[in-house]
C-alpha cells in the first residue's frame, strides 16, 4: 500500500452523506478522522469496514455543540469536510433547539476550531434550501450566489430547516471571510443513492413518501418538483473542492 495523504476531518461521519465522503477520502488513501456521538456505538459499524479503515479510519466523539471535542477532532488534520448538521425527517417542536443552534453555532463552532488548529481548507456542505426558498426572486433571473432563501418567508411558512441552512451559510462565509478561513460551500439538492449505513436517512425517506403519495410539496408557491442529485455524481464534486 502506498504511504497515507495528509489528515482529514469529516464532520457527522456516521451519517448518509459523512459515510460516502469518509469512504471516498479513505478509497484515495487519506487519513481520515470522523466525527460521530459515540465511536462505540454498533449504528456506526458500517464505517469500520471501509476501504483502508483498518489502517487510516479513526472515529472520535465530538458535538458541534462541544467546542472542545471540536478543536481535539480537528487537530493535525490539514482539512475538513464539514457535513454534520440536523435534518428532520418529521416536523420539529423546538425549532430554534433542535435544528437553528446546531446548524449556526454548531458551523461556526467548527470553523472556529479549524482557525485554531490552522486547518487550511474547509468543505462546507451546505444545501440548496439555503438558496431557492425565495418567492421574490424574478422567474427570468438564475439563481447564483447572490440568491438566498428569504429568511422571513422561511419563518412566516415554517421552513424550519430552510432557515437553518441559510443562517448557517451566511454566517459561515461571514466568518470565513473576517478570519482568513479558506472554506468552499457546496449546495446540492436532495441526496440520494445507496445506503452505507443500516438507518434510512431523512433524503430517502422523503423519496419512499413521495413515492406513496403521503409527502405534501413543499411550502413555497414556485416550487412543484423534488430536484435530486445522486450521491455517486456528487461525491467527486464536493471531493475536488479539497
Amino acid at each position: 500500500m502506498s504511504p497515507a495523504k495528509g489528515a482529514v476531518c469529516v464532520t457527522g461521519a456516521g451519517g448518509f452523506l459523512g459515510s460516502w465522503v469518509a469512504h471516498l477520502l479513505l478509497s484515495r488513501n487519506y487519513l481520515v478522522r470522523g466525527t460521530v456521538r459515540d465511536p462505540l456505538d454498533e449504528k456506526y459499524a458500517h464505517l469500520k469496514q471501509l476501504p483502508n479503515a483498518s489502517e487510516n479510519l479513526k472515529l472520535v466523539k465530538a458535538d458541534l455543540l462541544d467546542y472542545p471535542s471540536l478543536v481535539a477532532a480537528i487537530q493535525g488534520c490539514s482539512g475538513v469536510f464539514h457535513v454534520a448538521s440536523p435534518v428532520p425527517s418529521s416536523s420539529v417542536s423546538n425549532p430554534q433547539v433542535e435544528l437553528i443552534e446546531p446548524a449556526v453555532t454548531g458551523t461556526l463552532n467548527v470553523l472556529k476550531a479549524c482557525v485554531e488548529n490552522k486547518v487550511k481548507r474547509v468543505v462546507y456542505v451546505s444545501s440548496a434550501a439555503a438558496v431557492f426558498m425565495n418567492p421574490s426572486w424574478p422567474d427570468t433571473q438564475p439563481m447564483d450566489e447572490s440568491c438566498w432563501s428569504d429568511a422571513e418567508y422561511c419563518r412566516t411558512t415554517e421552513n424550519w430547516y430552510y432557515l437553518s441552512k441559510t443562517e448557517a451559510e451566511i454566517k459561515a462565509l461571514e466568518y470565513a471571510k473576517a478570519n482568513g478561513l479558506d472554506v468552499i460551500s457546496v449546495c446540492p439538492n436532495l441526496i440520494i443513492g445507496p445506503l452505507l449505513q443500516s438507518t434510512v436517512n431523512a433524503s430517502t425517506m422523503v423519496l419512499t413518501k413521495l413515492l406513496k403519495g403521503s409527502q405534501p410539496l413543499l411550502s413555497c408557491e414556485r416550487l412543484y418538483v423534488y430536484l435530486y442529485i445522486h450521491v455517486a455524481e456528487m461525491l467527486p464534486k464536493l471531493v475536488s473542492g479539497f
